[in-house]
């Protein structure tokens, strides 16, 4: 029987009320609004922001860092300066007036002059393109060796890498002074000297560096596949394993930088480096100790670039490690 009741009187009540919804939804006015098309786009697959790709995601938070821009443009200003510098006075940077030397500051000097008569502003931005050209290009030197040896060693691993790993510790263990008056006995002082001393050890901490980033990158699904694909070593090593090291590298560099520029003083401060007429900030430091209870802006000018620019790459350092840092990545 309740059967039968539901059966027969629940639906008809039912059917009372969707009968009776429908009169009342006649009675509501229509308007046009009511039937404008509906966008074919959910709002779930609309794009917030643009897609960045690692460097690009990179550069956005480099710009957000202001004491990374701050020593980028301080980088950049002393990089102008030591190009145009030189030609903004109109002396000579080995140009020699006895009857001017030692003289303070001025409009005729900027910067004063040393012991010879010699402008200090001109031999200053002298001494900053030796220093600067010096720092790059042997930082640049030491990433090339570094990246290829230290790679190259992770990659085949076993007997192969200790190998080449116990090279890396022997030459790491030479004292650097020993070597820098041995390579300057062979070839000589100057420059070229310079740059071979520094690099002839320099690179090994690098390869060190790139070869941990590779041992943990050498087991990866994308290296397996393209060893089963076939692909020579050497492409694996060019294509898939220095690319992904890249952001460790150039943080590596801009500390590098800075270490050879200061490498360089040291040596041209005991006269082992840049000599006479040509200059550097280094020299210029160790001719100015000698009469630095006299006159000490001759001191002060060279030492403060040097400081300067020591600072500006290692603020910048910092700034690209938090940059190229994916853990990072927001």
């Amino acid at each position: 029987m309740d059967s039968l009741i539901r059966g027969s009187v629940y639906p008809r009540e039912e059917e009372e009320m969707e009968i009776k919804t429908i009169e009342e939804l006649a009675c509501i006015p229509v308007e046009n609004d009511d039937f404008a098309a509906a966008s074919d786009q959910d709002e779930g697959d609309v794009i917030l922001r643009p897609s960045l790709n690692y460097w690009q995601d990179a550069w956005r938070r480099l710009r957000k860092n202001p004491v990374a821009i701050l020593a980028i443009v301080m980088l950049a200003a002393l990089a102008v300066m030591c190009v145009v510098g030189p030609g903004m006075t109109g002396y000579d940077y080995d140009a020699v007036s006895l009857s001017e030397k030692n003289a303070l500051p001025s409009s005729d000097h900027w910067f004063g002059t040393d012991k010879m008569g010699r402008d200090l502003f001109t031999r200053v931005w002298i001494g900053g393109r030796i220093s600067m050209i010096l720092g790059i290009a042997g930082a640049a030197i030491d990433m090339l060796i570094g990246v290829v040896y230290g790679g190259v060693a992770a990659y085949f691993g076993g007997k192969t890498d200790a190998i080449m790993m116990r090279i890396v510790e022997i030459l790491a263990s030479i004292p650097y002074l020993l070597l820098v008056v041995l390579v300057s006995l062979i070839v000589g002082k100057g420059v070229g000297s310079l740059l071979i001393a520094m690099c002839l050890t320099g690179w090994c901490h690098m390869a060190r560096l790139v070869r941990g980033q590779v041992l943990q990158l050498k087991d990866q699904e994308y290296l397996l596949a393209a060893k089963a694909l076939g692909t020579p070593w050497y492409k694996v090593i060019f294509r898939h394993l220095i690319p992904n090291t890249l952001g460790v590298v150039i943080v590596a560099v801009t500390f590098d930088v800075p270490s050879f520029i200061f490498g360089e003083a040291f040596l041209s401060y005991i006269g082992l480096g840049v000599q006479a007429p040509m200059t550097s900030w280094g020299s210029l430091a160790s001719n100015a100790q000698q009469t630095m209870a006299f006159y000490p802006y001759q001191l002060f000018f060279p030492a403060f670039f040097i400081a300067l620019t020591m600072l500006s790459f290692q603020l910048l350092g910092d700034g690209l490690r938090d940059a190229l840092d994916p853990k990072l990545r927001q």
